[in-house]
């Protein structure tokens, strides 16, 4: 037997075994390990398997027999398997800012986001089907928008709109959104009395802490009230229909309420329809995708997606 055989069998041995079993008990049920006619060399090399495992950190434990005669083994699952693990609003908020500085498409990126996507509470409270941003907020803000969220806290900051005006506000942070590259924090506007959403690239200051801030209301979803889609600010003038694998169709539509599933193919890639501007944004969206998003129409989507790949090719 290969010595990494018989290793995962003694482990899943003395994992199983209903009490602790000597070493006669184990070279019974484990005839092919232990084998050698002289007891005095099987019992030796048990000991060595016996000692590799504790190296390797498996708690193999040596307790009397019943009759106390000689020596029986035991491992006890709840020291051998590890606890489940569970992330606390602060690690997720780490995790968040993390995806936000990794390169995207990088497996790390990857990773990040399926965690994030299964994590419960924290930052990630009603963001639906995101995808991460790259090239909008700075990580300071972005970092202490997160915590803010993780925190339920109250903040305050200055905030310049659309028409270049800058003025303080206070906000419950109840969640973080995003669309297409832009992240905006969202939560309860304490002037206006009402859930506002900013964008945090017009955030001109540092995010303040004020204290504790009130829970989102139940049912809260960031993405309803962040009224931008992936294509952008201006108003949608038409649809273009998306094909999407099966690896992202699942989520990849799930914040944008304007969205409609037109078909499902027989190989498994879903056709949607979604809004697009006279400004052609939704091409870095469909971008953002790789190989899992394949534009159908219009002709003018399509030739945009080809000349934003074509440029990228051009600079390598």
């Amino acid at each position: 037997m290969h010595p990494l055989e018989r290793l995962v069998n003694l482990v899943a041995l003395l994992l199983e075994a209903e009490r602790p079993l000597t070493f006669e008990d184990i070279r019974e049920r484990m005839h092919e390990a232990y084998d050698q006619t002289d007891p005095d060399t099987a019992k030796r090399m048990f000991e060595r398997d016996k000692g590799i495992c504790r190296d390797l950190g498996i708690p193999i434990e040596v307790v009397p027999d019943p009759w106390e005669v000689e020596h029986a083994y035991t491992i006890r699952p709840e020291r051998y398997y590890l606890p489940e693990i569970a992330f606390t609003p602060e690690e997720i908020s780490a995790l968040f800012v993390a995806a936000h500085a990794g390169r995207e498409g990088s497996p790390a990126e990857e990773a990040v986001r399926k965690l994030l996507s299964g994590a419960e509470g924290g930052i990630l409270a009603g963001v639906h089907g995101f995808a991460i941003a790259t090239d909008d907020a700075s990580d300071a803000v972005l970092t202490q928008a997160a915590e803010a969220v993780a925190g339920e806290r109250r903040v305050a900051f200055t905030y310049r709109t659309a028409r270049g005006e800058e003025g303080r506000r206070e906000v419950d942070a109840y969640g973080l959104a995003v669309r297409g590259s832009s992240w905006y924090l969202v939560g309860r506007d304490l002037a206006r009395g009402e859930i506002r959403s900013f964008r945090l690239s017009r955030v001109t200051s540092d995010i303040e802490d004020l204290g504790e801030g009130s829970a989102p209301p139940p049912g809260f979803r960031a993405s309803d009230h962040v009224h931008v889609g992936p294509w952008g600010p201006g108003e949608a003038r038409e649809r273009a229909r998306i094909a999407l694998s099966p690896r992202v169709a699942w989520w990849a539509t799930k914040g944008i309420a304007e969205a409609e599933t037109v078909a499902v193919r027989d190989d498994g890639w879903v056709e949607v329809e979604v809004p697009i501007a006279p400004d052609l944004a939704l091409a870095a969206w469909v971008l953002s995708f790789g190989p899992d998003a394949v534009v159908l129409g219009p002709e003018e989507l399509r030739a945009e997606v080809v000349r934003r790949l074509e440029a990228v090719l051009a600079e390598l």
